[in-house]
């Protein structure tokens, strides 16, 4: 039998669409613009009380009265007016959650202080951060710090920061969030010119993180990060990342054939058959899925039902060393 067609020579770029799409260079990949379109950050935004009450559902009166008592007040200027931070946001959301499950408004106002104090201490990205109350006590947690557990009659408060966020660009601005996004696809658009060279992978690598950080649905940038981490041969890493490409765009052929690449890479022919079948339904003309399947089928000793993979490979790829492996095998 011969060996598996490899592909960490060869790295897949997909396109935007149902089921993706490989590109060329030279093609697409060409019209990446050194224009940063960014868009407004919301952790650095103003908000106006009408966009608090849009976003939180919280009435003018109940801003005033927070405001009043001193519980929550805009910290910001918008056009000559006050308006309200980022961080004011989030002490308003903390401050929401807690009257709505009744604590009186003198605890929410020593709870809100606890965490204005903790606020001044957070640096960037303040997405990674969760919202806890322990006790009576407002605590910011690193996300990946785990699930709270509270104890027994603790009130639980708890919200992440990068949802807060994410729910700004939703109602807020949604323009900003088209913008963002497009910028992400011109960062990933610029990795993809960088990644296949040695001498410029951390740079593409980077510029594939900066590209997720904005968009976090961008489902190609994951499956790039991916390859970058099988060339160095971190194959666990790269099937987190072909998976979560997969959670995000569960057609995209590129993503089911590379981690169908790294189940026959590790022995596991029977999970890879599923993965090459389904890169081929999306994308009948993907040549390397039929080679592997074929492969997959010879290694699981069914010969039979390879045959008519082999030949879809050679009639795709008719020329070269692995059409004819491919005809050896028939």
């Amino acid at each position: 039998m011969g060996k598996s067609k490899r592909r960490s020579e060869k790295v897949i770029h997909v396109v935007f669409g149902p089921g993706g799409g490989r590109i060329t260079r030279g093609s697409e990949a060409g019209a990446a613009s050194s224009t940063a379109l960014t868009g407004r950050e919301p952790v650095t935004d103003l908000f106006t009380r009408g966009e608090i009450g849009r976003l939180l559902s919280l009435t003018p009166t109940r801003l005033r009265t927070l405001d009043r008592a001193g519980v929550v007040s805009p910290s910001g200027r918008r056009r000559g007016r006050r308006a309200y931070t980022f961080e004011d946001l989030i002490q308003l959301r903390a401050a929401q959650a807690l009257l709505a499950n009744k604590v009186r408004l003198r605890d929410v106002t020593r709870a809100v202080g606890m965490l204005k104090r903790s606020l001044p201490k957070i640096t960037r990205p303040m997405v990674e951060l969760r919202i806890v109350l322990e006790g009576s006590k407002v605590v910011v947690k690193p996300r990946e710090g785990g699930a709270f557990e509270p104890t027994t009659g603790q009130l639980v408060l708890d919200f992440e920061v990068k949802t807060l966020r994410d729910d700004v660009v939703r109602v807020l601005r949604p323009t900003a969030g088209r913008e963002r996004a497009r910028t992400a696809y011109e960062l990933y658009l610029q990795a993809s010119q960088l990644d296949e060279d040695p001498a410029t992978l951390e740079q593409a690598e980077g510029l594939y993180q900066r590209a997720i950080q904005l968009d976090p649905w961008l489902a190609i940038a994951y499956t790039n990060l991916g390859n970058i981490c099988f060339r160095r041969a971190e194959l666990e890493r790269a099937e987190q990342l072909y998976r979560r490409a997969l959670e995000i765009d569960a057609r995209q052929p590129e993503a089911q054939y590379n981690l169908g690449y790294v189940m026959l890479e590790r022995g596991e022919p029977a999970r890879s058959v599923e993965l090459f079948h389904g890169a081929i339904e999306s994308d009948p003309k993907f040549s390397d899925a039929y080679f592997n399947l074929a492969m997959a089928y010879e290694q699981l000793g069914e010969p039979s039902k390879a045959r008519p993979f082999w030949r879809s490979y050679i009639a795709l790829e008719p020329h070269g060393t692995w059409a004819e492996i491919a005809r050896r095998h028939l």
